[in-house]
């Protein structure tokens, strides 16, 4: 190898120069009132003044009053003094202290300083991979199995770059590490937005690679390491972030290939790994793999293939104009993954959750397609939401990560565990849902049915539930249980003891009340299945012009008046203004409003000729308007008349069985059609309605009370501040 490529000795960083309150508020990422609080807090004299021990914030060393100049590694002692607040501690169970945030920030400093004068953030990333690349296990390599580009990579590397990655070197302790702190993975992202880097933006979350490597297990080189296939690899998240990796002796040579079809990717990733001392085959199609080749550099008598392996990674790039009909997609990596899998291996793709929600329709949907022949071969093993906003950069994108294995010859029996790390995520602190989840799937823990449960991807009997129905496989649309720890009769008539007390003149009404413990079970059905049958109608929102809302016409139902914050009727529509929205509908009496973001809301259209806003929508009980026609016409009405009646569906669809469905980062919104209702006799329904009709009329009357005590306050408080009004006890 020539002596160019032969890796010098760590240098020691040069004495960094001054830094400035501005630079110390960037580079310790707080506000500048703090680092001004710092200074005026912990100065020398204030801190004699209270006979403070403490060390005082360093003096300037230099500049001037308006702007003045400290020792870098000054700040950075006294600031290691002080831990950040609200932080998780380090694997080592150090707290991260400001300190820390700050030497980041030093580190790459030199290296920020490149980038303007090489002029493009990719060009400077890829000189200092390259020029670490051959620092590491590159310089053993022979020039034909050196990657295309490294050495011309490494030549245009001038002093200053070989200088900064040094110095980068020696700070940080390793080639590997270097090369991740300057791609922003496994040290703070801070360090990449330092550089501005649009490669950050689709790396695979650190909380996604624990799991993934929770799952996987140890994997060390030697004679026990399973091959490893990595689609859609990127800068190697997910292949570097299994259990013995680059500390732990994972090993490249014949035992893992990675695929990125990106000619940027595919190169850091391969300098990436050269760093890590591992040299390892990245490919640019997976028809790569079945190609005759002597893989990792090592020949042997004759080439093979690397067409299946014992672990195969899948992590496709999150792109937000991907479509269901989109012929390659995320769940296409996911059946590409199944298909190299050895007989007993695993697969594990990141996708994004709006692939699991889509319903089949009447056009062809390959992408729902390709998600029904994973669950109908039995390939699917279980199915993780992962906790929403989990990617730091993609806040308003939700992923799962799907187990898979090889196709069953008979899946009819197999089973989907279900989990919802998100619900896990929000009863747990810090990473421990990661913990909990890998227990789940690896069969070591006990699961709360609202968190985890093994559906059937083929029902057994008519009408129970299966996986393929052509529904969302959300689990936060499929879970539901009775709420956990309740006893729904002891709690419900502590609840009607509570309503005596404080009504006493109810209290023959509410001691009428029939309420016993159910001895049978009850079956749910889902509203797809109600829709669907047509025993309910679904009435979409609609979208409508501000200017054509006005205070004549008729009422609109939108997101204000649902949540309360404006009277129904106080906006109205112009019927001539309807008109010219021919999809819009008007309500009938007994219909049902719902708005079903953060939550469920439900109202009931007590006069009809309503007409809803989105993302309001409205159900309509099929047989209703018949029921109200023969009310009016006085007929008698049969107690199995009707199977649902309006004021029974409101209040059964915000029960907390349909309130915790919800999913979506940035808006928790639940699924409608995957609620579900209790499959009651005509005659409870019936008793049902008429107690919660009456609790409606009664709550009707306590909130004109209240308006009225409202007003009466309201007008005498403002003749009194007006001087116009004298009161006086009689």
């Amino acid at each position: 190898m020539p002596q160019a490529h032969e890796s010098p000795a760590p240098q020691s960083p040069a004495p960094y120069a001054p830094v400035t309150l501005g630079e110390i508020k960037e580079l310790a990422r707080v506000g500048r009132p703090t680092v001004s609080n710092w200074r005026r807090r912990f100065s020398a004299e204030a801190l004699a003044a209270a006979k403070d021990r403490r060390p005082p914030f360093p003096a300037p060393i230099g500049g001037s009053e308006n702007k003045p100049l400290f020792d870098a590694l000054a700040i950075a002692d006294w600031l290691s003094l002080r831990p950040v607040p609200d932080t998780e501690p380090d694997e080592s169970g150090k707290i991260p202290t400001y300190g820390d945030r700050f030497r980041q920030g030093l580190r790459l400093r030199r290296l920020v300083t490149l980038k303007h004068h090489l002029g493009s953030t990719e060009t400077l990333i890829a000189q200092a991979l390259a020029t670490l690349a051959m620092w590491g296990e590159g310089e053993d390599l022979l020039p034909e199995y050196l990657p295309e580009e490294l050495r011309d990579d490494y030549a245009a590397a001038g002093p200053e770059v070989r200088q900064a990655v040094s110095a980068l070197r020696y700070e940080i302790g390793s080639l590997g590490k270097a090369a991740d702190a300057i791609l922003g993975i496994d040290e703070d992202l801070e360090l990449a937005k330092r550089l501005e880097s649009d490669l950050v933006m689709d790396t695979v979350p650190r909380e996604i690679v624990a799991l993934v490597a929770s799952l996987i297990g140890p994997n060390e080189g030697g004679p026990g390491q399973r091959s490893t296939i990595s689609l859609c690899a990127g800068l190697g998240e997910l292949l570097l972030g299994m259990s013995g990796g680059p500390t732990g002796g994972l090993r490249g040579h014949g035992e893992l290939v990675a695929v990125e079809p990106d000619p940027l990717r595919r190169k850091l990733l391969e300098y990436r790994l050269l760093s890590h001392e591992m040299y390892t085959d990245v490919c640019a199609s997976p028809s790569d793999l079945d190609t005759p080749r002597w893989w990792g550099g090592a020949p042997g008598d004759e080439p093979w293939t690397f067409s299946t392996a014992d672990i195969v990674l899948a992590s496709p790039p999150y792109a937000s104009g991907e479509r269901e009909r989109d012929e390659k997609g995320p769940l296409w990596w996911a059946q590409e993954a199944v298909s190299r899998l050895a007989p007993a291996g695993h697969a594990y793709a990141v996708i994004p959750t709006w692939t699991l929600t889509r319903m089949r329709g009447a056009a062809p949907a390959p992408m729902v397609d390709a998600r029904e022949q994973l669950i109908a071969q039995g390939s699917v093993e279980a199915i993780v939401q992962l906790p929403r906003r989990i990617h730091p950069f993609r806040t308003g994108a939700e992923y799962a990560l799907l187990v898979l294995r090889p196709p069953s010859p008979d899946p009819a029996d197999r089973q989907v565990l279900l989990i919802d790390a998100d619900r896990i995520a929000q009863r747990t602190d810090g990473r421990k849902w990661i913990g909990e989840v890998a227990q789940l799937v690896l069969a070591d823990g006990e699961s709360d049915p609202q968190d985890a449960r093994s559906v059937p991807i083929r029902s057994n009997h008519p009408g129970g539930e299966q996986l393929l129905d052509g529904r969302s496989v959300l689990p936060a649309h499929r879970l539901a249980a009775p709420e956990a720890g309740v006893d729904h009769f002891e709690e419900t008539v502590t609840a009607r003891r509570a309503a005596m007390a404080a009504m006493p003149q109810l209290r023959d009404w509410l001691g009428d009340m029939g309420i016993a413990k159910r001895r049978t079970p009850v079956r749910h059905r889902k509203l797809d299945e109600h829709l669907t049958a047509g025993q309910l109608k679904s009435l979409t929102g609609h979208r409508i012009k501000d200017a054509d809302v006005g205070s004549a016409g008729l009422p609109v139902i939108g997101r204000e008046e649902m949540l309360g914050e404006l009277p129904i009727g106080q906006r109205r529509i112009d019927p001539e203004a309807l008109g010219t929205y021919s999809a819009a509908k008007i309500t009938e009496r007994g219909d049902v409003f719902v708005f079903a973001e953060h939550g469920v809301r439900c109202l009931v259209d007590e006069a009809g000729g309503c007409v809803l806003l989105s993302p309001v929508q409205g159900l309509r009980i099929a047989a209703y308007r018949e029921h109200l026609v023969a009310l009016a016409r006085s007929e008698p009405i049969r107690p199995d008349a009707l199977w649902m009646r309006p004021h029974a569906l409101a209040r059964l669809l915000q029960s907390p069985r349909n309130q915790h469905r919800g999913s979506g980062s940035l808006v928790r919104r639940v699924s409608v059609r995957d609620m579900d209702l209790p499959q009651l006799p005509a005659e409870e329904i019936t008793e049902l309605e008429a107690i919660l009709t009456e609790t409606e009329r009664l709550r009707a009357d306590v909130r004109r009370q209240l308006e009225a005590l409202d007003r009466l306050a309201t007008r005498i408080s403002a003749g009194v501040a007006d001087g116009d009004l004298a009161l006086r006890r009689r």
